[in-house]
């Protein structure tokens, strides 16, 4: 992963507002930008957006055999893509080591803190399990995809359905939707991380940082909690060094924040149900408003009409001034010669004119005399050179 580079201008800056408690997108300190929860068509297919930061996550599952050391618990596996068109500092490739480190956190995040139920992946004990995929792609970055990609993950996995599965003997038979309902994942609870940033030593703290934030901090703080204030996860990186006072502070604040976050994904999970229930349109292309431009729409004003003394009847009353009342003036007419004249301005027309052309022309006495514009004759002699031309002028021409 590259690291991107930024200005000692744009360091002074960003640290000058934070010291004002400004931030440049105009919010508070502790504040989270908009979160924005849809789900594609697919089960197990959702996209998260934060701000301009936008993560596509997709669950999907197979059968496979356990492992030997839990052969009665199924398998959660986490697979996180930075691809360089999220962020020209992603490279093609190989994993970089941001992209494992999220790929940690999700582990311990998700299934290190029992959110989902292995033991109820299970088909035969020993035999044959269900093991869930859950493949992350970063599709812009605008800073913190670290919350933005465990909100994707955890809304995909209660959003999934697993094929029902019948078991006669030895013989596994799975169901296709249509024979049998998917059986959802057995969710206990709903963890999500938020992420503190401090500057100045750890004088002063931000929630929620955009790319340019991150690139100016000295080191953040991610905890990860749900609803009931349990701590599932949590991780510092910077060289900084942070008090008990200022721990506690950021978990009263992450109480707060991951109620909020939790009650958007629960309402975006209930809208998804009820449309898919009802009958309607549901999938990405539905979640997002459409933008149209009209040329007749207009905002509505009020208009004060107490101060008005002109009443219908007397505006009728008025007569309507007639074509003879109105005065009407004439353009002017000039006559350029016979058969030809000139209404208005302008200049002489100088199309199609033929080689003589008769203009007038006014002497010391005032009186008109018609000229006669020749056409210059040009003669050409027999001869190799290109500059043995010559030129023929009349007497007026001298």
């Amino acid at each position: 992963m590259k690291s991107a580079k930024t200005s000692n201008i744009e360091k002074d800056f960003v640290l000058n507002c934070i010291k004002k408690s400004k931030r440049l997108d105009g919010r508070q300190p502790y504040d989270i930008r908009h979160i924005r929860v849809s789900f594609g068509k697919d089960r197990g297919c959702c996209q998260v957006q934060l701000g301009d930061t936008r993560v596509l996550c997709q669950v999907s599952c197979e059968i496979v055999e356990p492992r030997q050391n839990r052969p009665t618990e199924g398998g959660i596996y986490f697979n996180v893509e930075l691809s360089p068109m999220a962020s020209p500092t992603f490279e093609p490739g190989r994993q970089s080591e941001f992209a494992v480190e999220i790929t940690r956190l999700l582990e311990r995040t998700v299934r290190d803190s029992r959110a989902i139920d292995t033991e109820s992946l299970c088909i035969i004990a020993g035999e044959k399990v269900w093991e869930i995929r859950v493949d992350v792609h970063v599709l812009n970055h605008d800073g913190n995809i670290i919350d933005c990609v465990s909100m994707a993950a955890i809304s995909a996995l209660s959003h999934f359905r697993r094929p029902d599965v019948s078991v006669v003997g030895e013989d596994v038979q799975v169901h296709s939707p249509e024979d049998k309902d998917p059986v959802p994942l057995s969710v206990h609870h709903l963890p999500v991380s938020v992420t503190f940033t401090y500057f100045d030593q750890g004088k002063y703290l931000l929630v929620d940082p955009t790319d340019l934030e991150e690139r100016v901090m000295d080191g953040n703080m991610i905890i990860t909690m749900n609803i009931h204030r349990e701590i599932c996860a949590l991780q510092m990186s910077g060289d900084m060094l942070l008090v008990k006072d200022q721990i506690m502070r950021c978990t009263q604040i992450a109480v707060v924040k991951v109620t909020e976050i939790v009650d958007v994904i629960k309402k975006a999970l209930e809208n998804d149900k009820l449309a898919r229930s009802s009958g309607e349109k549901f999938g990405f292309a539905e979640s997002f408003s459409r933008q149209k431009i009209t040329n007749f729409l207009k905002e509505e004003s009020e208009v004060d009409i107490q101060n008005v003394k002109e009443t219908v009847s007397e505006k009728l009353g008025q007569e309507i001034p007639t074509a003879k009342q109105t005065k009407q003036t004439s353009p002017d007419v000039t006559i350029l010669g016979t058969g030809t004249a000139q209404v208005g301005e302008g200049g002489q027309n100088t199309w199609f004119t033929d080689d003589v052309i008769e203009v007038p022309v006014t002497n010391k006495e005032g009186k008109v005399r018609k000229k006669k514009n020749k056409k210059k004759e040009i003669q050409t002699r027999d001869s190799d050179s290109e500059e043995e031309e010559t030129i023929v002028l009349d007497q007026d021409d001298i």
